[in-house]
């Protein structure tokens, strides 16, 4: 190639090198060098870990699928009941209802200060059919009088709750249970004695039917009379319960990092009397493809929450206790994790260390001309 080829290639050249006896190295340069390498290296780190994590795409479409159960994971204390006397009730829109609801439910007894005082119990659930045959077999041995509420004459009340139904279902008041035989001697005399000297925590998990449903933790034993649900609360009036209490989890589903599955966790219920309180839940089905295809079902909710004062002057219609309504939503989010491209880093890391060099530069040459035009004004004022 001849000489004067080269020097005509040579124009192209956009970094014009100056002889090395030229060049200035300054204590101001030097520090921006080397905060510009940091700041780079921070840079790289973040854009690194940003390559790492998976890029998320979000869809919306329909929710078709059907027959599938509706697991409700939950954990709530509330500190001035006793488990004896705290029920947990479910049920949905079906008509189907889950009464007294301890099946992978646990109940801790705490005391008022929030410690355990024994290991946790699990109770099955009593069927109806069960209870025909426990009273069957009683009523064998002996009729028990139900002290006037007895709908036919061969009505016998052997238990103090069957006492208590009696009355229930003629929808007259309780006498006082010291009056009653049956009532004398039955552990709910003890457990009425410990209602408000306790709390309780009670957690674990419970399946529904996939659809729009409650379900509630409230004081007194639970039945349904004529199709209306009723809490028993007797020997005390409901007005007597404080139904604060602390949600330390809730969700609907699998729990997944980066969705949000448990809006209501920490959430606390203060009340200063008796209260009802009322949350209003939206869930959204989710499903949830990783990286590896595996996918996940989980249902994120968002959350209205509304409180009533059940006595006092200014009382509303209710009872005390913490009631959770949910709804699912027609529509399904389902999040699908992507790799990143290679391609997408590499433009990064140019960006980076482009940006990174001509911001030092530009502040390099300010601190560089700004120090020199201080220190001739310098020199000029003392020649002067």
């Amino acid at each position: 190639m001849s000489p004067k080829l080269i020097d005509k290639f040579k124009q192209f050249d956009a970094y014009a090198k100056t002889l090395e006896d030229f060049r200035v190295k300054t204590a101001t340069g030097a520090t921006v060098t080397i905060t510009g390498a940091i700041v780079m290296v921070l840079l790289f780190m973040s854009e690194f870990h940003t390559y790492m994590s998976p890029n998320i795409s979000e869809e919306l479409f329909v929710d078709t699928s059907k027959g599938d159960k509706l697991r409700i994971n939950l954990d709530i204390i509330v500190p001035t009941i006793s488990c004896n006397y705290l029920v947990l009730d479910a049920m949905d829109s079906s008509g189907e209802q889950h009464l007294q609801m301890d099946h992978n439910i646990h109940k801790r007894r705490l005391d008022l200060d929030g410690n355990p005082i024994d290991e946790p119990k699990r109770q099955e659930i009593i069927t109806s059919s069960t209870v025909r045959t426990n009273i069957s077999e009683v009523a064998i041995v002996q009729c028990g009088s139900c002290y006037g509420a007895a709908l036919n004459e061969s009505q016998c009340c052997n238990t103090c709750s069957e006492v208590k139904e009696a009355y229930h279902q003629r929808r007259w008041a309780l006498p006082d249970l010291s009056t009653i035989e049956q009532c004398k001697n039955d552990e709910s005399a003890d457990s009425a004695d410990l209602a408000l000297k306790e709390g309780c925590q009670i957690y674990g998990h419970m399946e529904v039917n996939r659809v729009g449903g409650s379900f509630h933790i409230a004081p007194g034993k639970s039945f349904t009379i004529n199709h209306i649900h009723v809490h028993d609360v007797q020997p005390y009036s409901s007005s007597v319960f404080n139904t604060t209490h602390i949600i330390r989890h809730l969700s609907f589903g699998k729990s997944v990092e980066s969705a949000n599955t448990a809006p209501l966790d920490g959430v606390t219920g203060v009340a200063k009397e008796a209260v009802m309180f009322q949350y209003y839940i939206k869930i959204v089905p989710t499903m949830y493809v990783k990286l590896d295809k595996t996918i996940l079902h989980t249902n994120q909710f968002s959350v209205t929450r509304h409180q009533k004062a059940v006595s006092g002057v200014n009382a509303e219609s209710g009872m005390p206790g913490a009631f959770f309504s949910y709804e699912l939503s027609p529509l399904m989010v389902k999040y699908t994790e992507k790799e990143r491209s290679i391609g997408h880093l590499a433009t990064n890391i140019c960006a980076i260390v482009g940006g990174v060099f001509t911001v030092a530069g530009i502040v390099d040459a300010l601190l560089y001309h700004s120090l020199n035009a201080f220190h001739n004004k310098i020199v000029l004022g003392k020649a002067g």
